[in-house]
């Protein structure tokens, strides 16, 4: 009898214990989705929101503690992180040059081409920029652009209706994924001839190793090179407004009756120790951690492109190490270049 009732115990405890490790991944979730930008407060509802997907969010947790590793970037698979870097940059590739003489500060992997992720919408905000198309127009969120890619979030439901200087906004400052297909796929001439257009700006610009399939970022096919993203980050920044959203610290939108709250995905936007005048992240498994800027550091105004870093924070801490390196730099010294690893 004492023997059954152990039993019975032990039985009980093994169904509380399988209970808390299947929830435990929503507060996970919570968190990441708060580190990435969304206000601290909204954690209950992005846990409400995620239940539906308890089947996934299952698989998904049984995979990290069976100790299946994540997907390799395509630099750390083409072995750039093996360079010679004086620097001692986490970024597989990496070029910072000086906007008004084009002098080359610092190179590493610069000509490497590799998936750009999420750098991908500072192409998409430009092309809608300079189409000078009306900001007041209303744009609705369509099934369509619900990411098939990555299976990624939105807190932008199907039906949500904003105007589209509102979607550039939340698409440049927070990287927000149906923002910026719904920018691409309302544009005249649909979602392919949006594409089309932006592989020729990119061409038109001198963006030779430059390829896009899709206007978010979310596909490992949209392709660049740090050279390449230096002449698209001085060319958007020739425009007001993309200086304007990508620096934005914050944006707040109507949605039926409630307002949400969308913050920028660089916390150096908000860093007393930063002038930014543009940026913006981008992350996929394939691409690592991304981040470029325009920035104005020891009076010089630069551009700063850093690609592939494997730490969710490296790419901000190899930011600070280019600052102080540039302010510690005489003005005369030849600039570094990171020795390729491969020819």
């Amino acid at each position: 009898m004492i023997r059954s009732i152990s039993l019975t115990a032990q039985r009980q405890w093994s169904v509380i214990a399988l209970a808390a490790l299947l929830l435990s991944p929503f507060a996970a979730t919570a968190t990441e989705t708060a580190e990435a930008g969304l206000p601290t407060v909204q954690k209950e509802n992005v846990q409400a929101e995620a239940k539906p997907k308890v089947k996934s969010a299952r698989k998904h947790t049984a995979k990290k503690r069976s100790g299946v590793a994540s997907k390799p970037s395509a630099g750390h698979v083409a072995g750039l992180q093996g360079a010679h870097d004086p620097l001692v940059l986490k970024s597989s590739a990496a070029l910072v040059i000086d906007q008004d003489t084009h002098e080359v500060l610092y190179g590493k992997n610069q000509e490497a081409v590799l998936p750009i992720a999420s750098l991908t919408k500072l192409m998409t905000g430009l092309l809608v920029t300079e189409a000078k198309l009306p900001m007041d127009e209303k744009i609705a969120i369509t099934q369509d652009d619900v990411d098939t890619e990555k299976g990624s979030r939105s807190r932008l439901k199907v039906g949500t209706t904003l105007t589209r200087g509102e979607l550039m906004h939340l698409a440049l400052m927070s990287s927000e994924n149906r923002a910026a297909h719904a920018l691409g796929r309302t544009y005249p001439g649909g979602l392919e001839g949006f594409v089309a257009l932006m592989n020729n700006k990119a061409q038109a610009l001198g963006m030779q190793s430059t390829h896009y399939v899709e206007p978010t970022g979310l596909s490992s096919h949209n392709q660049s090179s740090a050279s390449d993203l230096a002449i698209l980050v001085g060319t958007a920044y020739g425009e007001p407004s993309m200086r304007e959203l990508t620096t934005s610290p914050d944006f707040q939108v109507a949605v039926g009756n409630r307002t949400m709250q969308f913050n920028t995905t660089n916390r150096l936007v908000k860093s007393p120790n930063w002038d930014i005048g543009l940026q913006k992240t981008g992350y996929i498994s394939e691409a690592g951690r991304c981040l470029v800027m325009q920035t104005k550091i020891a009076g010089r105004k630069l551009i700063m492109v850093l690609l592939d870093s494997a730490g969710k924070f490296t790419r901000l801490a190899d930011a600070e190490r280019v600052r102080r390196w540039v302010e510690t730099r005489p003005v005369q010294q030849a600039p570094p270049v990171a020795k390729p690893v491969i020819s």
